[in-house]
C-alpha cells in the first residue's frame, strides 16, 4: 500500500469515528435534530484532512500539490462514505422517526417536502462539498510557495537550496 493510500486510510477512520461519536453524543443529548451542530463536523474534517496532508508532506521530500490534494480528498471521500452509511443505519434502523422528526423540524422554516434518501442524500452531498472545500484551503497554506523571499512554510534543505540569492542594494 502507498504511503498516501495508508495516510488517507488512517486518518479517514479517525474522522469517521470522531463524526460517529460526535452525532452519538448530539443524539443522546436530544441535540441531533439541530442540523445546525453539524457546523462542528465541518471543524473536525478541516482538522483532519489538514493533518493528514500534512503527515504526508513531512514524509517526503519533494511535495507535489496533486498528491497531498489527494491525500486530502480522499481522506474526507472515505470518511464521507463510511458516515453516511452510518447515518443511513441510523435513520433506517437504530432511530426509524429520526428522518421525520428532522423533516418536521425543516418544515416549520420551510416548506421542503423530503423523504429518508434525500436527507440521506444531502448529507453524503454536504460531506463531498466539505471534503472539497477544505482540501483545498489546507493546501494553501501547506502548498510549496515559488516565491524565493516566502518564508511562510519553511521548505526543506535540497541540494539546490541555495541557487537563488537574491542580491541586496546597499544605500
Amino acid at each position: 500500500m502507498k504511503k498516501s493510500s495508508h495516510i488517507a486510510l488512517k486518518y479517514s477512520l479517525l474522522l469517521t469515528a470522531i463524526l460517529i461519536g460526535y452525532f452519538l453524543i448530539l443524539s443522546l443529548m436530544g441535540l441531533h435534530l439541530y442540523v445546525w451542530f453539524s457546523l462542528l463536523n465541518a471543524v473536525f474534517t478541516g482538522l483532519i484532512i489538514f493533518y493528514a496532508i500534512k503527515k504526508y508532506k513531512d514524509l517526503k521530500t519533494r511535495f507535489k500539490y496533486e498528491k497531498g490534494f489527494m491525500v486530502g480528498l480522499f481522506t474526507g471521500g472515505i470518511a464521507t462514505i463510511l458516515f453516511t452509511f452510518f447515518f443511513a443505519l441510523y435513520a433506517s434502523y437504530i432511530d426509524p422517526d429520526f428522518t421525520t422528526e428532522l423533516i418536521e423540524k425543516w418544515a416549520m422554516v420551510s416548506s421542503f417536502d423530503m423523504g429518508m434518501g434525500q436527507v440521506i442524500f444531502t448529507v453524503g452531498i454536504m460531506g463531498a462539498v466539505s471534503t472539497f472545500i477544505l482540501t483545498l484551503a489546507s493546501m494553501q497554506y501547506l502548498k510549496e510557495s515559488w516565491n524565493p523571499h516566502h518564508t511562510h512554510v519553511k521548505k526543506k534543505e535540497t541540494s539546490n537550496s541555495n541557487i537563488y540569492k537574491p542580491e541586496r542594494k546597499s544605500s
